[in-house]
C-alpha cells in the first residue's frame, strides 16, 4: 500500500460509488493498509481526534497564571507606580506576584500531567486489518484506508463505507436525532442522498447497536460529519453540582470584593490620601480577598484525589464530578460481575425432561464457536465446557447476531452430507415463542425406538410448554441462569446463501443450558458497609425476577417489593417516582427502561450512579450523576461514563466513595478558611483605612502577607480527614457557605479590630509599628484559623495532615522573624517590642479559643441534613480518621 494523498470525501461521494472504486481511490483494499503506509498516512493528516490533546507547555501554562483580572490591573498599578519612582515598592509587589504565579504554576503543572497519565489508561481502541491482521489500536491511530471491524456496542470510530454487514443496526441520534437504530447495508446510493438516507455508510460519534460490519474509513477527525459540526457547534457537558457550587462560591467573592474596593478608592480619593498608593492597596486588597489560588488548589486536590482514586481502581475522567461520586446516595447496578462472581460457569446440559443431554451441549457450543457478535461469558462458559468439540466438519453459512428485543442468537451450518440446519439459543420464553416442536427426552426417545425407528419431534402444545417454563422458573428460583436451544433443518439445495430474523421461525426445542453464577462471598459484607456509607443498592438486570430474588437474597438485600418490565409499562412517571424509592429490585427490564428508572429516582431528589458496561446502559450512564463503567465494558458504555473501575466489584466502589468524599472535604476546607480569616481580614483592613490617617498595611505588606498564607494552603490535598466527613454522602450548599463566612469572617474582624485599638491606644504605634503589628497578627490568625476551621471537631482531637501541620508551623516561624531580618525595611516592617509581641500572641490564643466556641455555636445553629455540605455530629467516641500522608 502506498500513502499518496487519496481523494477527499466532496471528489469521492464514496456513498454513491461502488466499494472496489472507494478502495481503489483510498488506495487500499479490503486486506487493509500496511503499517508502514498507515504511519505515512497518520503523519500527514494527524491523529483522529476532533480536537487532538496535547498537554499544554509548561510556559504556556505558566503564561496563564497572569490571566487573572485583578493580577494584570495589580501588575498595570505598579508600573505606574514604578513610574513615579516608587522603584523598590514596585519590584517588591511584582517579585510577589510572579512568586505567587510561580507557586500556582507549579502545584497547576504536576496536577495537569498526573490527570493526562490517568486518562491514557483508559483511552479507546478499535479492531483494524493491517497487513491483512486483525489488530487493536488507539482509535487516534485511524487513518484513511484502514479497514475498521465493528461488532455490536463499538463507537464508529471515523466516517466510511461499509464492505460488509450483518444484521447491522446504528444508533445515529447523534447525527440525524433518529432515536431508533437504523439497519445499515453495502450497496451504493445516489448521490444526491441526504445524511439519514446514505444506508450504505457509517459516521463517527455513531454507535453498532446490534449485528457485525467491515467499513474502509474514508474521512477522520475533523474531517467527519460529527467534526464539522463539532467545529459550528461547541458541546459542553452540563456543569456538575460542584462546577456549578464553585461559581456560585465566585460570584459571592466577586460581589463583596467589587463592593469594597469601589468604596475604598472613593472615600480615600475624597480624603485626599495619595492617589498611587491608595489604587495599589485598594486592588491588593481585593486580590487578598478573591482566592486567587482557588484553581491550582482545586487542580491540585481533585488531581490527589484522582490519583488516589486510582490506586483504588477508579479511574476519574471527568475530575469535576468526584464530588458526585461522593454524594452518590443510591447505586443502580446489573448483579453479573458485581453482586455475582461474574465467572460464569455452566452447570448442566439438560433435554427437555431436565436430563443431560450432550446433543444439546454439541449444539450450544457449535452456536457459540461460530458466533462472531459481541462476546459474553455465557459463551466463554459454553466454548470452555465443550473444549473437545470440533467445529471444523461444520461450515457456517450464515448467522443472525443477538440483539436486546429478540434476546436470542443464530447460526446457520452445514453438515458433512450437504443438509443444513439452524442453531438458536437465548433467552427461554421468547425462544418457546418462535417453537412448534419440542425434541423428545432420551428416555422417551428409547421407549419409542421399538416401535419405529426414527422418533418424531412432539408438537408443543401449551400443557408441554407450560411444563418447560415452570421447570425454567424452578431452577431460577435456586439460583441458575438458564437459556434454551433450539434447532431447525433447511433444506439444503434451496436454501438460500443470507438468512433472516424472518427465518427463526418452526424451531424444534431440544433442552436447556444451565449456567451458575454464584454471588461473591464479599458481597454481603461490602453492601453494609455501603450501607454505612448511607449509599442504597438497587438492582436493574434483564434477567428473570427469581434468579434476581435468589442473589438479593444471598447478598442482603430486601428481595421484596419488585418492579418488573411490565410493571414499569403500566406505571405512570409520578408513581414511579414514589415507587421506584421503596424498590431495590427491577427484574425482566428492558433496556430503554433503566434510564427512566435514573430519572424517577433523581426525581426524588437523590444523587444516583449507575454501574453499566453492556451495549444498552449507555442512555443510563447519561441519565446518571455518576456513570460508572469498568475497564473490559464496550466502547458505547467505557465513553458515556465518567468514572472507569479497572476490577468489577463493589469493594473497589467502596473504597473509591471514601476517596471522592475526601477529595471533596478537602476542597470545603479551602473554602472556609478563605471565607473566614481572608474575609475577616480584608474587611477590617477596609474600614480601618476609611478612619486612619495612614494605609494600614502597604500594597506589598498584604501581597506578602497572601502569598505567605497560601503556601500551607497547597497542602490542604494531602490533609487528613475526620471519619464523619466520609460516613454519609455530602452536597455543595451555597447557603451554608454565607453564613459561614458572615459568623466566622465577623469574627476574625472582631478580634482585628481589638488589634487595631491595642496598637493605637495601649502602645500609641507609629504607621510602620501598626503595619508590623497587624501584618503579624492577622498572618498568624489565618495560619491557626485554617487548622481550627479545617474540622468540626475541637482542632486540638483532629489531627492535621503532615504537610499542612510542618508548612503552617514553618511559615508561622517566618512571620515572627520577618520584622527582625535585614531586608525588613524594605517591606515597610519594623521590630516590635517583646511587649507588643507578646500582647498579639495573647490575642491570637484568644482567637483561637473564641473560634472554637463559635464553631461550637454556629453547628448547634445550623442542624444539617446528611446531604449539607458540612456533616451531622461525630459519635463522641470515635476519633478515626483517614490519614494520607503527602
Amino acid at each position: 500500500m502506498d500513502s499518496r494523498p487519496a481523494a477527499t470525501s466532496a471528489e469521492l461521494c464514496y456513498w454513491s460509488q461502488p466499494a472496489a472504486a472507494v478502495l481503489d481511490a483510498l488506495h487500499s483494499s479490503s486486506s487493509g493498509l500496511s503499517a508502514d503506509s498507515a504511519r505515512a498516512r497518520l503523519q500527514r493528516d494527524g491523529p483522529n481526534q476532533l480536537r487532538p490533546h496535547q498537554a499544554a507547555p509548561a510556559i504556556q501554562l505558566l503564561l496563564s497564571q497572569f490571566k487573572n483580572p485583578l493580577v494584570l490591573i495589580l501588575v498595570f498599578a505598579t508600573v505606574v507606580s514604578a513610574f513615579a519612582r516608587e522603584w523598590i515598592d514596585a519590584s517588591i509587589v511584582l517579585l510577589i506576584i510572579v512568586g505567587s504565579a510561580l507557586l500556582s504554576f507549579r502545584q497547576e503543572y504536576h496536577a495537569t500531567r498526573a490527570i493526562d497519565a490517568l486518562r491514557a489508561r483508559v483511552s479507546l481502541t478499535a479492531s483494524v486489518l493491517r497487513d491483512g491482521q486483525a489488530c487493536s489500536i488507539p482509535v487516534s491511530a485511524i487513518v484513511s484506508g484502514d479497514i475498521v471491524l465493528l461488532t455490536a456496542g463499538s463507537l464508529v470510530p471515523a466516517d466510511g463505507l461499509l464492505l460488509t454487514a450483518k444484521d447491522c443496526f446504528v444508533t445515529e441520534a447523534v447525527l440525524t436525532g433518529e432515536s431508533f437504530p437504523v439497519e445499515k447495508q453495502p450497496g451504493v446510493v445516489a448521490q444526491t442522498a441526504l445524511l439519514a438516507e446514505r444506508s450504505n455508510c457509517l459516521f463517527m460519534g455513531t454507535s453498532v447497536r446490534s449485528g457485525t460490519a467491515t467499513m474502509v474509513v474514508t474521512q477522520t477527525g475533523r474531517r467527519t460529519i460529527f467534526g464539522q459540526l463539532a467545529e459550528r457547534l461547541v458541546l459542553q457537558a452540563p456543569a456538575t453540582q460542584f462546577e456549578r457550587g464553585i461559581r456560585h462560591f465566585g460570584l459571592l467573592l466577586t460581589q463583596a470584593m467589587v463592593i469594597m474596593v469601589l468604596l475604598i478608592i472613593t472615600i480615600n480619593t475624597l480624603a485626599a490620601k495619595p492617589a498611587i498608593e491608595s489604587l495599589l492597596f485598594a486592588i491588593a486588597l481585593a486580590v487578598g480577598l478573591a482566592p486567587e489560588l482557588l484553581p491550582a488548589i482545586l487542580s491540585m486536590t481533585l488531581a490527589h484525589g484522582a490519583q488516589r482514586m486510582a490506586a483504588q481502581g477508579v479511574i476519574v475522567r471527568q475530575l469535576s464530578a468526584i464530588e458526585n461520586f461522593g454524594s452518590m446516595d443510591v447505586l443502580c447496578t446489573d448483579k453479573t460481575g458485581t453482586l455475582t462472581e461474574g465467572s460464569v460457569c455452566l452447570d448442566a446440559a439438560l433435554d427437555p425432561d431436565g436430563q443431560p443431554a450432550a446433543d444439546v451441549l454439541h449444539a450450544a457450543a457449535l452456536n457459540a464457536l461460530l458466533q462472531t457478535g459481541l462476546s459474553n461469558p455465557l459463551d466463554a462458559a459454553l466454548v470452555a465446557a465443550a473444549a473437545q468439540i470440533d467445529p471444523s466438519d461444520q461450515r457456517k453459512i450464515d448467522e443472525i447476531p443477538y440483539d436486546f428485543e429478540r434476546k436470542r442468537l443464530s447460526v446457520v451450518v452445514a453438515e458433512a452430507d450437504g443438509a443444513r440446519r439452524m442453531i438458536t439459543k437465548g433467552a427461554l420464553e421468547p425462544l418457546l415463542a418462535i417453537c412448534t416442536h419440542m425434541q423428545p427426552s432420551a428416555a422417551s426417545a428409547r421407549d419409542s425406538q421399538a416401535s419405529q425407528p426414527h422418533v418424531p419431534p412432539m408438537r408443543l402444545d401449551s400443557q408441554r410448554r407450560a411444563a418447560l417454563v415452570a421447570q425454567y422458573e424452578e431452577w431460577g428460583a435456586a439460583g441458575f441462569r438458564v437459556l434454551g436451544v433450539a434447532v431447525k433443518a433447511l433444506d439444503g439445495a434451496a436454501a438460500p446463501q443470507r438468512y433472516t430474523r424472518a427465518d427463526e421461525q418452526e424451531l424444534t426445542f431440544i433442552g436447556y443450558l444451565r449456567f451458575r453464577d454464584p454471588p461473591k462471598a464479599d458481597a454481603r459484607a461490602t453492601i453494609n458497609d455501603l450501607a454505612q456509607l448511607g449509599v442504597q443498592i438497587k438492582v436493574i438486570t434483564g434477567d428473570n425476577r427469581r434468579v434476581a430474588q435468589y442473589v438479593a437474597r444471598q447478598v442482603g438485600l430486601a428481595a421484596e417489593p419488585i418492579l418488573t418490565g411490565a410493571d414499569l409499562h403500566m406505571l405512570s412517571d409520578e408513581a414511579l417516582w414514589h415507587s421506584a424509592e421503596q424498590t431495590s429490585l427491577f427484574v425482566e427490564v428492558e433496556p430503554q427502561q433503566k434510564e427512566r428508572i435514573i430519572q424517577a429516582l433523581r426525581k426524588m431528589s437523590h444523587v444516583v450512579g449507575y454501574l453499566g458496561d453492556g451495549i444498552n446502559d449507555a442512555p443510563a450512564l447519561h441519565a446518571a450523576d455518576v456513570g460508572i463503567s469498568v475497564d473490559s465494558a464496550v466502547d458505547v458504555a467505557k465513553e458515556a461514563a465518567t468514572f472507569v473501575l479497572l476490577n468489577h466489584d463493589l469493594r473497589v466502589l467502596h473504597d473509591g466513595i471514601q476517596e471522592g468524599r475526601q477529595t471533596f472535604a478537602n476542597t470545603l476546607k479551602y473554602i472556609f478558611t478563605t471565607t473566614s480569616a481572608n474575609f475577616g481580614n480584608m474587611l477590617s483592613m477596609a474600614a480601618m483605612s476609611l478612619f486612619l490617617p495612614f494605609l494600614p498595611l502597604l500594597a506589598k505588606q498584604i501581597l506578602l502577607n497572601n502569598f505567605l498564607s497560601d503556601v500551607p494552603a497547597m497542602s490542604i490535598a494531602s490533609d487528613s480527614v475526620d471519619r464523619e466527613l466520609i460516613e454519609r454522602p455530602r452536597g455543595w450548599d451555597i447557603g451554608f457557605i454565607r453564613a459561614f463566612m458572615l459568623w466566622f469572617g465577623l469574627a476574625s474582624s472582631a478580634f482585628d479590630l481589638l488589634t487595631f485599638g491595642l496598637l493605637l491606644f495601649v502602645f500609641h504605634s507609629a504607621p510602620e509599628i501598626f503595619r508590623t503589628g497587624w501584618f503579624v497578627e492577622s498572618l498568624l490568625t489565618e495560619l491557626v484559623i485554617a487548622l481550627v476551621v479545617r474540622t468540626r471537631r475541637p482542632f486540638y482531637r483532629s489531627r492535621p495532615g503532615r504537610a499542612l501541620w510542618r508548612s503552617t508551623l514553618l511559615i508561622g516561624s517566618i512571620t515572627l522573624a520577618l520584622p527582625y531580618l535585614p531586608l525588613s525595611d524594605l517591606l515597610g516592617l519594623q521590630p516590635l517590642p517583646p511587649g507588643l509581641l507578646l500582647a498579639l500572641l495573647g490575642i491570637t490564643a484568644a482567637y483561637v479559643a473564641a473560634v472554637e466556641l463559635i464553631k461550637r455555636l454556629f453547628y448547634r445553629r445550623y442542624a444539617l441534613s446528611p446531604s449539607a455540605a458540612v456533616p451531622q455530629p461525630a459519635p463522641k467516641r470515635d476519633h478515626g480518621q483517614r490519614h494520607v500522608q503527602p
